[in-house]
């Protein structure tokens, strides 16, 4: 019996799927995709002949019927999600579901929107003395987080963050995380549509960013990202990579001694 593929979309931008992504696509017969964030048209450039249903205004277990009954009449079936389907994908639900049915599955990574964010920024999110740590969490709302995870407690870090789905509550995310390491002066910045055409990038601090954000009227599909190594090419780098330090021996190069 042919399987079922959870397929990472990417951010946005066409050309951002993988290469096994587009590939399946193309071979699909039913794709079911999120259409409240992934564009129609990458749909209809990889998979132009496919049965396509959105699944924007399906509840789960209409998904998992129609996932269900295609793969059971031998078709090749893709479930298309936003970004990649391990970050705020809601697949471990669809996939118990099809456990239950013995329906088998694959799951082909892609491009979650905190890289394409850090692309557009041209940023590195970890330096060296600066963050060696990236944290992608959430703002608690409709959907709430764990105790331990509240935005106020893990801005005691001071690590990189990535925000998703929180910009709608901006005044929020800068109160928590003035409570943490944070200052006013801390760096943000906020990318709507991370690679999509109509991308929006504001740029700001913790003292000025929700304002900002409000005057460019973003309300949704955008993330925060936080921390002092948005700062790091204005101050210049403290410090360097070992990678490629001429003095630095590793494996595959001696370094040079003097």
């Amino acid at each position: 019996m042919p399987i079922i593929h959870f397929i990472g979309a990417g951010p946005g931008d066409a050309e951002l799927i993988t290469v096994k992504g587009a590939r399946l696509l193309r071979e699909a017969d039913v794709v079911v995709y999120a259409g409240s964030l992934v564009d129609l048209e990458l749909v209809k450039t990889y998979a132009a002949d496919a049965e396509v249903y959105d699944s924007a205004g399906m509840t789960l277990e209409e998904t998992t019927r129609v996932l269900a009954e295609a793969v059971i009449a031998g078709k090749k079936v893709v479930r298309l999600h936003t970004g990649d389907p391990s970050i705020y994908g809601a697949i471990q639900e669809q996939m118990a579901e099809l456990d239950l049915l013995g329906i088998d599955y694959e799951v082909v990574p892609g491009v979650t929107s905190a890289f394409a964010a850090a692309a557009t920024l041209k940023q590195e999110l970890t330096l060296p003395e600066v963050s060696q740590t990236v944290i992608i969490t959430r703002l608690a709302g409709k959907t709430p987080v764990p105790e331990r995870e509240k935005l106020a407690e893990i801005a005691k870090i001071g690590a990189t963050l990535v925000i998703y789905l929180s910009v709608s509550m901006i005044d929020r995310v800068v109160a928590e995380l003035l409570e943490g390491a944070y200052t006013a002066e801390t760096p943000v910045a906020v990318v709507a549509k991370a690679s999509w055409p109509d991308e929006q990038v504001v740029e700001g601090t913790l003292a000025d960013i929700a304002g900002k954000v409000q005057a460019a009227g973003i309300g949704k599909q955008a993330l925060i990202l936080v921390g002092d190594v948005l700062k790091a090419r204005r101050e210049g780098l403290k410090a360097k990579s070992l990678l490629y330090d001429k003095g630095f021996s590793h494996e595959f190069r001696k370094g040079l001694v003097g």
